[in-house]
């Protein structure tokens, strides 16, 4: 299969081409950042852009093992810059060269280098990059494919409904897409891509030596998506198995997971207080298959699924996502963007009149004048319900 598409990272791209400015592409290993930048190289050439302008270089193939170091790189890019024209510098997981942020500082002084980089986890934009680099570079981050992409690709003959139980079945990871649904080759690719991040991202990087037990960690946080979770609750589960952990180690842990994309978290807002909570987060994982890879069918958990499904389209459309409080009822998220919130619970059922009254009762409290969704699975007409509108949560995910 073609590689997709990914038309709204690839605008932003053009969108900020010959800007002054450093573009950095972030996201978990394997959701595409490599194929970005590829097809963007492709759309400077078609635009008219010389072989000679563009410099591509990826640091985890061994043909650029000597450039890791960082004066080596330097002296190899100096006679391939452009002396009158524009000269477009890829650098893919960048992170693997030493100091790379002082390799990238100088580059930007040129103000006829335009650099594009990637990386796999926030190191790029933590110390000394953050540092040096402050107020001169923009972030895309990337995640696997959205539900609207996978199914851009899927038999035409298939509805929605079956498109959807796939994407959640399988893994929106780009490569899988090769393995025709092959679950079990679905699950070794996963379980290898797993294996790198956790080995290489954060055990190495964060020096972390009981690998067991941060697994046991993921395992836990995987298993509470859509709860309210706290690092004394994680630590007194592993000790009620015999196991001891204190909560700073496990707030370690949680942190290096989100610092590699494989755990995402919504802060705790309330709303009648306008104010933002310290405690009890909500996590998600950035692909189901990941999920359902460590869990087996314990992981099939309809509702659970959709609401970590719908938190990450919350992400790809650009809003930063909250888990809401109000009085002691509890509303799945509280979207924010510049124009303000949308409240939004997810259920994968409410034609039971009670789960209905549920599901809408945390909305109803809220008194402001801002958009409230309800979204389900149920294959039933759009309903509005005094303001607050039921629709079908896998039309909303395809943008309908």
């Amino acid at each position: 299969m073609s590689d997709i598409l990914r038309l709204e990272f690839l605008e932003k791209l053009k969108t900020y081409k010959d800007k002054h400015i450093i573009k950095v592409i972030t996201g978990i290993r394997r959701c595409g950042k490599s194929t970005l930048m590829k097809m963007f190289r492709n759309y400077l050439i078609e635009s008219g852009i010389s072989a000679e302008q563009i410099i591509f270089l990826n640091f985890e193939d061994f043909d650029n093992y000597e450039l890791l170091n960082p004066k080596s790189l330097y002296e190899y890019l100096k006679p391939k810059i452009q002396k009158e024209q524009m000269t477009y510098i890829f650098f893919d997981e960048i992170q693997n060269v030493t100091d790379f942020q002082r390799v990238v500082d100088s580059l930007f002084l040129n103000e006829k280098i335009d650099i594009y980089i990637t990386g796999s986890n926030a190191y790029l934009l933590s110390g000394e990059l953050a540092t040096l680099l402050s107020g001169r570079y923009i972030t895309i981050e990337m995640l696997p494919l959205s539900f609207k992409e996978f199914a851009s690709v899927q038999n035409p003959s298939l509805s929605l409904s079956e498109k959807y139980r796939l994407y959640v079945e399988q893994s929106s990871f780009p490569y899988t897409l090769n393995l025709d649904g092959d679950k079990n080759e679905i699950l070794d690719y996963l379980g290898g891509v797993y294996s790198t991040i956790v080995l290489k991202d954060v055990v190495s990087r964060y020096k972390i030596s009981d690998t067991k037990m941060l697994e046991s960690v993921v395992r836990f946080i995987f298993d509470s998506t859509g709860s309210p979770v706290s690092t004394k609750k994680i630590a007194d589960t592993m000790l009620s198995t015999g196991r001891k952990i204190d909560s700073k180690t496990i707030e370690k842990y949680i942190s290096a997971l989100q610092d590699c994309y494989i755990v995402y978290e919504a802060k705790r807002y309330d709303v009648k207080g306008k104010q933002y909570l310290k405690l009890l987060e909500k996590y998600y994982a950035v692909d189901i298959g990941l999920r359902y890879l460590l869990l087996g069918q314990k992981a099939n958990d309809t509702g659970h699924i959709l609401e970590n499904v719908v938190y990450l389209e919350l992400i790809r459309r650009g809003y930063k996502v909250y888990a809401g409080k109000i009085g002691d009822m509890e509303i799945d998220f509280v979207a924010q963007n510049q124009e303000g919130n949308t409240y939004i619970q997810v259920s994968a059922s409410v034609r039971d009149e009670n789960t209905l009254q549920r599901e809408l009762r945390p909305l109803q409290l809220v008194r402001d004048s801002y958009p409230k969704l309800l979204l389900t699975l149920d294959d039933d007409p759009t309903a509005d319900f005094d303001g607050i509108k039921r629709t079908n949560a896998v039309e909303w995910l395809m943008g309908i």
